[in-house]
């Protein structure tokens, strides 16, 4: 909702803030102080969507003043001693005093920030990354501030822009704006641009680098404009095995749409069309939609015929993929739950054709954990060849099926003859009972094994006097 549009509509937005945010700017007002919703709240609310949290900045207290006044009626868990920044129990309200930052060096920690509650509108604001963040409400006097006068224009025109040439120092804003591109579906500015290429992300820690990339996947309308962003500035240098699809070439009767990069940004952008809406199931399927060709570029070649092949593509994509996963985190949990989807994205056509039979279906189900993240990748894998238009995936619908009359769908296969069986059926524990279950699982593995009945039928074939 903009200034140009129903001011009553746009009014009633803020009225909806929690009543915390009231409170204390009520408090402030009293000690002689201001007290404004600031950043991505604002944005937020004047885009109708419903912040999680929300930042309060207070002008005109000292650290110490602003602490008492919110000990009224909050309990203060932390105070950021060097930004003053105040977190309050059971509120999602976070308060501070407006920083005053200097750059100390190169790196993305380099900086000297205290809180200073004397400085003006505008010289807070500057400090910000982008305009479209750097509005404030005035909680009391309910109206829209923009001390730079231009981030209610650039919110409207979905214009990403920044505040000052001290954009540029701080090497993480270029990964904010490849994931508020990709969210907000912006355009950038030039300045945006010429600041970004001259930084680098060498100095930024893991974890910071990674909840940049999880907003992409998890919020990311657009994921490829984002990432077209990231080439554009060249910082693809930064992810070598994202930057090599670029120009892979890939057979166009198949792939119309052009290289794998062009193919890869397709895909992400199904998927973001069909987010579930539950992060860790989104965060691995989007990654492995990400991830998925990461093998063509080593894999592709032309054949005597002129057809463009990538044989083994999936196979190769695991290194890259683990490559390009190690660059922003640590969770090998996370990391093992994605490479089973780059590696057997092509299973299900595969078996589909095939009219593959249960023991098969099971096989998959075991490899990959969960068949129902990796129809998701398949279907965004499809969906990713324009202007070849796919509304009908009948590997899916019978993938599906099979799996759900198995119970294999969102779960690995369980063993249908256990230790307990073989104990009723008076087997004693020990190598040769380690053997035989190994065996039972073979079997069922074949598709020999469908229940408990079968499982029994089949010791009895082959282990007659266990």
């Amino acid at each position: 909702m903009f200034e140009s549009e129903n001011l009553f509509l746009f009014l009633m937005r803020f009225s909806s803030l929690p009543a915390s945010v009231f409170r204390i700017a009520e408090r402030v007002a009293c000690r002689g102080g201001r007290a404004f919703l600031v950043g991505g709240s604002v944005r937020d609310i004047l885009l109708e969507k419903s912040p999680k949290d929300f930042d309060v900045e207070v002008y005109g207290l000292s650290p110490d003043g602003l602490r008492k006044t919110l000990e009224e009626d909050f309990t203060v868990l932390t105070v950021g001693q060097h930004f003053s920044v105040f977190k309050l129990k059971g509120e999602s309200v976070d308060v501070s005093l407006p920083r005053h930052e200097s750059t100390t060096g190169p790196g993305h920690r380099d900086f000297s920030v205290r809180g200073d509650p004397e400085l003006s509108l505008l010289e807070a604001t500057q400090r910000r990354d982008f305009t479209i963040n750097a509005m404030l409400w005035d909680i009391l006097q309910g109206k829209l501030v923009d001390p730079l006068g231009k981030g209610e224009k650039d919110l409207k025109n979905r214009v990403l822009r920044p505040c000052s040439p001290s954009f540029g120092e701080d090497p993480l804003r270029v990964l904010r704006a490849m994931q508020f591109i990709a969210r907000f579906n912006l355009e950038v500015t030039s300045e945006t641009k010429v600041y970004s290429r001259n930084l680098s992300q060498d100095s930024l820690p893991m974890e910071r680098i990674w909840e940049e990339w999880r907003k992409l996947i998890l919020q990311g309308v657009a994921i490829s404009r984002g990432l077209q962003f990231l080439k554009s500035i060249d910082w693809l240098r930064f992810y070598p095995d994202l930057a090599a699809l670029v120009n892979c070439l890939q057979d166009p009767i198949w792939h119309p749409e052009g290289d794998v990069w062009t193919h890869t940004l397709h895909c992400l952008d199904a998927f973001a069309s069909e987010r579930i809406g539950c992060e860790d199931e989104d965060l691995v399927v989007g990654f492995a939609v990400l991830c998925h060709d990461f093998g063509k570029p080593e894999s592709t070649f032309t054949d005597p015929k002129g057809r463009i092949r990538s044989p083994q593509h999936e196979i190769l994509g695991e290194a890259p993929s683990r490559r390009f996963l190690g660059l922003m985190t640590q969770h090998k949990s996370f990391i093992e739950e994605v490479m089973p989807l780059v590696l057997h994205h092509m299973r299900p056509s595969s078996l589909y054709h095939n009219k593959a039979g249960n023991g098969a279906i099971q096989r998959l189900a075991s490899k990959v954990k969960r068949i129902d993240r990796l129809l998701r990748v398949v279907r965004a894998d499809q969906q990713g060849r324009p202007p070849l238009k796919k509304t009908s995936f009948p590997e899916e619908k019978w993938l599906r099926e099979k799996t759900c009359a198995m119970a294999v769908c969102d779960q690995p296969p369980k063993p249908m003859v256990q230790g307990r069986d073989l104990m009723a059926l008076g087997a004693s524990p020990g190598k040769r009972f380690s053997l035989i279950l190994s065996a039972c699982w073979e079997a069922q593995m074949r598709g020999e094994i469908i229940d408990l009945k079968t499982g029994k039928n089949f010791l009895k074939t082959h282990f007659p006097n266990f």
